[in-house]
């Protein structure tokens, strides 16, 4: 049964953020007043706490986590906020959390967002800041982590590594993905009527602010359709009132298909996110991501987790409708 907190958060959602998604017009205006109050910085008391370095990449900050002595893991964080909103400080919170817990390394980019920017820019720069940690540390010591919009990147820039030819991370942690914008399955629409948070007419608009015209069916926009088999071993958490969980449930089972190992933390009566504000079914969800990541050995060597190019075409047949 889902926590009096859990209940409290989603009232309060429903009476406030779900406006920002209620139509275009809407989430242009929630934009022009984030960009006056937005501050991406790290806060404070987690700087105290953490040893925090900030560098820069293409010309955005980029901050670094450093790993408790000895440890070469790390994480590359990437943020949601449906590709037009800033990282925020619940962000922070959940990012300090694993970097205290699992001893990790962190490196947490402060991409360029909607609509100032786009697709092109978003991926150009979290390429770079991925090659950039290539140079220090061996892809399978790299975690890729997301939610929402950084969910769908975490995917898509595993894809477009894949395309490269470039070793990918050796796992994906992924929170309420975005991972198919095309609308093509009508459970959507019965899901958001259940979501306190989210909404389709807001979630198009943002779409369109970043995807630089590319077909919202297209993999770079919605991975779901991509070559899944190219994804990592990978934790999907999801909940029951997101109205991403319909096509996040097929993208597990899809990739199931492709050969992924995919684990699912699927948290009935959990909204959009909830892993990120705190409350009894957060802590859940925080346990099962240390558990994920630490519970058992990461391949230490890249062909641990490398299919031969045969593999590879045999499972990239399109999955049946």
């Amino acid at each position: 049964m889902p926590s009096l907190k859990s209940h409290v958060v989603s009232f309060i959602l429903r009476h406030s953020r779900k406006k920002a998604f209620s139509s275009p017009e809407n989430l242009q205006r929630w934009i022009a007043y984030a960009r006056k109050t937005e501050d991406y910085h790290p806060p404070a008391l987690l700087k105290a706490r953490l040893d925090i370095a900030e560098t820069s990449v293409d010309g955005f900050p980029v901050y670094e986590i450093a790993p408790k002595a000895g440890e070469h893991r790390r994480i590359l964080y990437l943020h949601g906020g449906a590709f037009v909103f800033q990282i925020t400080s619940y962000h922070w919170v959940l990012i300090a959390e694993m970097a205290e817990r699992l001893g990790f390394g962190v490196t947490v980019p402060i991409y360029p967002i909607a609509p100032e920017h786009n697709f092109h820019d978003m991926f150009g720069m979290v390429g770079d800041v991925y090659s950039r940690m290539l140079e220090e540390t061996g892809a399978e010591d790299i975690i890729f982590m997301g939610d929402s919009a950084g969910g769908n990147m975490a995917v898509v820039l595993t894809m477009m590594i894949a395309e490269k030819g470039l070793p990918a991370p050796s796992r994906h942690v992924l929170i309420s993905p975005g991972l198919d914008m095309s609308l093509s399955n009508p459970e959507v629409f019965e899901a958001e009527r259940n979501d306190p948070w989210l909404g389709i007419p807001g979630g198009l608009e943002a779409i369109r602010l970043y995807s630089a015209g590319i077909d919202r069916s297209d993999w770079h926009i919605s991975p779901l359709y991509g070559d899944l088999s190219v994804l990592p071993k990978t934790l999907l958490l999801t909940g029951s009132r997101d109205l991403l969980s319909p096509d996040n449930l097929i993208f597990a089972e899809r990739a199931r298909l492709a050969g992924v190992e995919v684990d699912v933390v699927y948290e009935e009566g959990m909204f959009h996110v909830w892993p990120l504000i705190e409350m009894p079914e957060a802590r859940r969800a925080r346990d099962s991501i240390v558990d994920f990541l630490i519970g058992d050995p990461m391949p230490r060597r890249l062909g641990a987790r490398r299919r031969t190019k045969a593999t590879i075409a045999a499972s990239t047949a399109p999955a049946a409708e």
